[in-house]
């Protein structure tokens, strides 16, 4: 499964990471239907170069002319002038292998959940945690997903 070949990818090259987005809300335990794999760094430099790199082992490729360190040197601007949210990256082998790495949002000093599984432990925002940070979204489906997180606590 993709999920756990992006966690073994991350965590051989020992990156911090967590799951966020429609897999997180499934993994705690809300229906969520998705196909983008977002995720969410710690915000310095050798974070995104790292995580450029581990995806290109994998085959994924960016969508964007940029490479690691320019996404992190430039992020604020491609925040606010270009509405740049992720960075995504996929798979031209297989199109629906999507990673979106959230740029607004870092990942230092937030609580983290680990799902176990047979095929390997899966970094997710907790749930307050994806809570707060959907909140602070705003977006429509962000907004749904909160109702779906905070029917299960």
């Amino acid at each position: 499964m993709f999920i756990y070949k992006i966690a073994k990818i991350f965590k051989k090259q020992k990156i911090k990471f967590a799951i966020v987005g429609g897999y997180a809300v499934a993994l705690h335990g809300a229906v969520r239907g998705t196909v983008d794999l977002d995720i969410v760094l710690e915000l310095d430099k050798k974070s995104f170069i790292a995580a450029e790199a581990a995806l290109k082992s994998i085959g994924l490729v960016s969508r964007l002319p940029v490479d690691g360190e320019e996404v992190f040197d430039f992020r604020l601007e491609y925040i606010k002038n270009k509405n740049l949210i992720a960075w995504s990256f996929w798979n031209p082998e297989n199109p629906i292998e999507l990673v979106d790495i959230i740029l607004p949002y870092n990942l230092k000093g937030h609580e983290i959940k680990y799902v176990k599984s047979q095929d390997g432990d899966v970094p997710i925002l907790s749930i307050d945690e994806l809570i707060k940070m959907k909140r602070k979204s705003g977006r429509k489906q962000d907004l749904e997903d909160v109702k779906a997180l905070e029917s299960l606590k």
